[in-house]
């Protein structure tokens, strides 16, 4: 059953409250870091990118450096180049998404939703795919809970609509729930034979 306008309210009434507090808390945290990034990875410490959000409206997503920036003189280019031990552990604890709190507060993206992905994947997904977009991408939702990079596009994008079409407040917090247990264990933060997961190249669907 699809959230009805009280899951909503209490939706986003999480959101700025989780939001709000995580910012305050993780401050000093999150102070530390941007200095241990500027040190092992250069700056800027925060990764600023251009994503879909609701309706497909683009936002600027907000992350922690996880990376290299791009050297080709220093042999740095592809993901598997630039990524260090250091990154890697920023990534498989989420940490990275530490700033990302920053979204939801401002209302461009949810604690739970699909993922916001690449501007240019817009035009990839088939009609039904792109119903991803009906709602707030989120900082975690059910394909993460559900595998994160481990399983396939397909997979991933048809459990976001699986989301779309049943979410409800508490099933959101049976996905924040979900959520901590998957970190903590680091479970399906690659996908195989990548360091990070591999792109999405279009729907393998005939028809939507």
């Amino acid at each position: 059953m699809k959230a009805g306008r009280t899951d909503r309210i209490a939706k986003r009434a999480l959101d700025i409250t989780v939001a709000g507090v995580g910012l305050v808390v993780t401050a000093p945290v999150q102070l530390v870091l941007a200095a241990v990034i500027a040190r092992r990875l250069g700056r800027p410490v925060l990764f600023v990118q251009p994503r879909p959000g609701k309706n497909g409206r683009v936002f600027d997503l907000v992350k922690f450096r996880s990376m290299l920036p791009v050297d080709e003189n220093r042999g740095l280019v592809t993901d598997e180049d630039r990524m260090t031990t250091f990154g890697s552990v920023l990534r498989s604890t989420s940490l990275d998404e530490l700033p990302t709190l920053w979204n939801v507060l401002r209302g461009d993206m949810s604690l739970v939703g699909p993922r916001p992905l690449l501007v240019r994947y817009l035009d990839r997904y088939s009609p039904r795919q792109a119903r991803r977009h009906e709602v707030r991408p989120g900082v975690t939702g059910l394909a993460q809970v559900s595998g994160r990079n481990a399983i396939s596009w397909d997979d991933k994008l048809e459990l976001d609509v699986h989301y779309v079409d049943t979410r409800t407040f508490l099933g959101d917090l049976r996905i924040l729930a979900k959520t901590v247990t998957r970190v903590l264990k680091r479970d399906g933060v690659t996908a195989e034979g990548s360091v990070t997961t591999a792109e999405f190249r279009g729907s393998t669907e005939a028809t939507a």
